[in-house]
């Protein structure tokens, strides 16, 4: 009988979680995203409601701490879910405010204040960046050979801002990367990990390395992020948490996005967790002695960020909504067009090795800061032409769909995002339930 209270109980508190959570989702929105029934923005109630048992599987079958989704069509917030823990270890609950490492989502919002920049005529796409970074003018491309004895050749073109925002100019991750360059960017360490350097001092060591490959001959998930937020920085003529406060988080309310946690909202900074042989979820990185609390002198524009549901969703509806929110005007509706366009000659399959991530890269081709989806049917995935998209290490994940007016954001904490097909089950169950 214990036993039996014990479980309707759990229940009980569960279900209590997830109403407070939609509650304060919807309140923490400023307003700009009232929570809708599904049927009015076209959704199916039901279908949509799949969602929940998905999301509850994961975290009771002990593969995901927890999880937090928002649907959202025609500005409204059709749909919420908030579920599991953002500390196993002590049972804390997740809460709709809490703070997310949210790594590569980094990249479209540098993308964006890049784009800002270039609206102001500050830089064209088609520039040398050696014009900005003069220590990047003179690196080599690697061209063949061992570690040891690696053959380098000169750059038949130069390195753009193009190739940068498209992950076309040669750069690598080399935790990721076995190849030669990989372990020479190992060597020099240009990973933009340490908290105690600034970007500058990891692209000054980046300069010695090589590139893989001529520039725009191939696509290669890499680095490229972080040089393109050194050039914002230096055409700017400021630190790029500056940028981003002024351009992007302050015009949008992102008060809740930053590259260092501060103490007064520590409380609300979610562990993260690995999986591993032994453990599903290991704890990996404790929210009080992270590299992402502050202070920080690392400011990493392809992966530094820490944000909130809340602050992304408006990053990502002024995107759907062609570069503004509310009163807020960050992009021209030409330049977000512009972003979302495939700037490669063909899909991402063609033109390289797929990303370290559970996403297919056969039908998805790459804008300027995330990928695009070319066609469904070859990519073998529910969606529209033309969706932007991308993710981050810990399983995190966005998508927008001007077509269907969709946008979509995911948060956990798990590394790596290969552990589970988490964004194309979200797919199917986002899209199964459209009924207009």
């Amino acid at each position: 009988m214990n036993n039996f209270v014990t479980a309707h109980w759990n229940d009980v508190i569960h279900l209590a979680r997830l109403l407070v959570g939609i509650w304060i989702t919807f309140m923490s929105f400023n307003h700009q995203a009232p929570l809708e029934k599904p049927e009015k923005v076209g959704f199916s109630a039901g279908r949509l409601a799949r969602l929940g048992p998905w999301l509850r599987a994961y975290v009771d079958d002990g593969k995901l701490p927890f999880g937090a989704v928002t649907v959202m069509r025609k500005g409204m917030v059709a749909y919420s879910d908030l579920y599991g823990d953002r500390d196993v270890e002590t049972g804390s609950p997740a809460i709709s405010d809490g703070l997310y490492r949210i790594y590569s989502m980094t990249k479209p919002i540098t993308t964006v204040a890049a784009m800002s920049l270039y609206e102001e005529g500050r830089f064209m796409l088609d520039d040398p960046i050696g014009v900005y970074l003069p220590e990047l003018a003179c690196q080599k491309v690697y061209a063949s050979g061992p570690f040891e004895d690696m053959e380098l050749t000169d750059p038949e073109t130069p390195v753009t801002p193009r190739n940068l925002l498209n992950h076309t100019a040669g750069f690598t991750y080399g935790i990721f990367d076995p190849s030669p360059v990989g372990r020479a960017m190992r060597r020099a360490k240009a990973d933009f990990s340490n908290r105690d350097e600034s970007v500058a001092e990891v692209v000054a060591r980046l300069a010695k390395v090589p590139l893989c490959f001529q520039p725009g001959t191939r696509w290669n998930y890499g680095v490229s992020t972080d040089v393109l937020g050194r050039l914002v920085e230096v055409v700017a003529g400021k630190p790029l948490e500056d940028v981003f406060r002024e351009r992007i988080f302050e015009p949008l309310g992102m008060s809740d996005t930053f590259f260092g946690v501060p103490d007064d909202k520590l409380e609300r900074f979610c562990q993260l967790y690995t999986r591993t042989d032994e453990n599903s979820l290991k704890l990996l990185d404790a929210s009080d002695n992270s590299r992402f609390r502050a202070p920080t002198d690392m400011h990493s524009g392809g992966g530094g960020l820490v944000s909130s549901m809340a602050d992304y969703l408006r990053f990502v509806e002024m995107l759907r909504q062609g570069g503004s929110l509310g009163r807020a005007r960050v992009l021209g509706r030409k330049t977000v067009e512009l972003m979302m366009l495939n700037h490669l000659p063909g899909d991402m399959a063609s033109m390289g090795q797929a990303t370290f991530s559970e996403m297919p890269m056969t039908g998805i081709g790459f804008g300027l800061g995330g990928a695009i989806l070319l066609d469904p049917a070859k990519a073998q995935i529910l969606g529209s032409t033309g969706e932007f998209t991308w993710g981050g290490m810990a399983s995190t994940a966005f998508w927008i769909d001007r077509t269907e007016e969709i946008s979509v954001v995911f948060m956990t904490q798990l590394i790596p995002s290969s552990s589970y097909p988490i964004r194309r089950e979200l797919r199917v169950l986002v899209y199964q339930a459209l009924a207009d």
